[in-house]
């Protein structure tokens, strides 16, 4: 006989999604999948597979969000120590890419005679013919931007490169292309871990928050987070050019607990601490924006959209703001200028030894949370000094064509009649960045040679030449397929307990498929992990 359950304790029992959930957590599976229509071009049957999600937040799928994490620290460790210059030499241009180029010169130059003529059908036929050629090139392998069949009506603006007065100057010298480090003792051929943290805003307490709120500089916290990634790419370059080698580097982008962000990276090579504290010192990055310190519209009395005007105008005198040109054109100095802290700390770490692992770790501690989730505000403090902080971030412009920037009565760059003044897409303005708008994790482009694809292909390479070296043959794959999204509501799709079950059951088999192969490549002392011929 059933034994009887109340209400409260069948309500205490796991749903069956949730058990489905944590069986494909157990088993390295993604909690939430998408699903694919593949179609095998060979014979033409059509397949819903389940695809994971590649979410880098734990809390929106752990099993993705670690696999990125551990990927990142193989890219990481695969390039701090390496003792070789890696080869990026180009190949030379094929007999074909300079045929192609060749005559997509004289296309460009039959573009123009048309133009020239008024010929609107010839041009178009031109460019349509180009756009073939440009794919064409890509196919070739043909990399970078090709020259545009448009000239630009106006000139680049330039702005002064003479460093700023309260800034220290530092040496200029050739930069090589050496990306190694220096070997020491003729075998000591070490790397550094380096932490560089923004400037102070006003004395803060033990938990991060402000010692007087009042006098705390928000608004200068809130503009070094959204160009702190200029900052940083403006510290490389002048790091390049004070040693005279292609420094190359692993770095991520984690907030301090007063909530500025803050860079750890492992740079490879030996740098002393003089040099990088002096680097440090000597950068800046000049924001050339309009001013932007005093709001001129708020709440109902918004900037509105004219029609004929074809762009916002004032909403009481219905005069047109300057467009963002315009207001360009009239800066005559920096409206913001970020800069590094006195904090610089950083150490030399040799390769292969524990403590190079355990900063390895260190570095890619967090990887698998959302910035604002590396925060945990614990007291009333803290969260009104978040809520202080989002305040000001939401609104500080982000970008040229930010709508923030109707709030200060300029047009933003591609407004438009969708535009809403103050409301920003951007990632700058969401909780979940706290003003980083930039990636988590910066790499340099010569670390290992190798993307975070390459990196998780070279796995996959590994496993199936240990199961092809015991004789494990894995299920035959479709070789030629092309993938498909699903629509919404699409029939044939299976409910997502389905999909989790399907890719649980798929990688049970891989899994048991490897072990064995560990064990066949491992054997008894002296033997084969293949057998021997007859």
């Amino acid at each position: 006989m059933t034994e009887y359950l109340t209400r409260s304790e069948r309500m205490k029992q796991p749903a069956a999604l949730d058990v489905v959930r944590a069986v494909a957590e157990e088993h390295g599976v993604c909690i939430r999948p998408l699903a694919k229509e593949r179609i095998d071009l060979d014979t033409g049957r059509v397949d819903i597979v389940p695809v994971p999600c590649g979410s880098t937040v734990a809390s929106v799928c752990p099993t993705c969000a670690e696999k990125n994490r551990r990927l990142r620290m193989a890219q990481c460790r695969e390039g701090w120590h390496l003792t070789e210059e890696p080869d990026f030499t180009p190949d030379a241009p094929s007999d074909d890419q300079r045929e192609l180029t060749a005559y997509r010169a004289d296309l460009v130059k039959a573009y123009r005679l048309a133009l020239d003529e008024g010929d609107e059908v010839g041009a178009e036929e031109v460019r349509e013919d180009v756009a073939e050629v440009d794919a064409e090139l890509r196919q070739l392998g043909v990399r970078g931007s090709l020259p545009s069949l448009e000239v630009p009506l106006k000139a680049a603006r330039k702005r002064s490169t003479k460093r700023r007065q309260d800034a220290p100057n530092l040496p200029r010298r050739p930069v090589s292309k050496r990306t190694v480090g220096k070997v020491f003792g003729g075998k000591y051929q070490p790397s550094t871990f380096l932490t560089l943290t923004l400037d102070t805003y006003g004395k803060v307490r033990s938990d991060g928050t402000p010692v007087d709120p009042a006098t705390y500089n928000y608004r200068r916290a809130a503009r070094d987070a959204v160009h702190f990634a200029a900052l940083l790419d403006r510290f490389v370059q002048n790091l390049r050019r004070c040693v005279g080698w292609e420094v190359q580097y692993f770095s991520a982008v984690e907030p301090q607990r007063r909530l500025a962000p803050h860079w750890h990276a492992a740079v490879r090579g030996s740098i002393s601490r003089a040099e990088l504290r002096a680097v440090a010192e000597a950068t800046y990055h000049q924001v050339w924006w309009p001013e932007h310190d005093e709001i001129k519209y708020s709440g109902d009395n918004l900037p509105v959209w004219d029609v004929r005007a074809k762009g916002f105008v004032d909403p009481q005198t219905r005069k047109a703001l300057p467009t963002w040109e315009d207001a360009i054109d009239q800066v005559e100095r920096p409206a913001h200028v970020t800069r590094f802290g006195v904090q610089v700390h950083s150490k030399g770490i040799l390769g292969g030894t524990e403590e190079a692992g355990r900063h390895i770790g260190y570095l890619t501690k967090y990887l698998t949370k959302s910035i604002n989730e590396c925060f945990d505000a614990q007291t009333a403090r803290q969260e009104d000094h978040a809520e202080r902080l989002c305040a000001e971030l939401a609104v500080t412009p982000c970008s040229p064509q930010c709508p923030v920037w109707l709030l200060y009565g300029v047009q933003p760059r591609g407004a438009r009649l969708s535009t809403v003044p103050g409301k920003c897409k951007g990632k700058a303005h969401k909780r979940t960045t706290l003003g980083v708008a930039g990636r988590r994790v910066l790499v340099s482009r010569k670390w290992s040679g190798k993307s975070l694809a390459d990196h998780k292909h070279d796995r996959k390479t590994f496993v199936r030449q240990l199961l092809a070296d015991v004789g494990i043959k894995p299920e035959d794959q479709p070789q030629r397929v092309v993938w498909n999204n699903v629509e919404p509501g699409d029939p044939n799709v299976p409910p997502r307990a389905h999909l989790l079950l399907s890719a649980v059951a798929e990688r049970r088999r891989w899994k048991a498929e490897y072990t064995a192969a560990l064990l066949a490549s491992a054997g008894p002392p002296g033997s084969s992990a293949t057998p021997h011929a007859a």
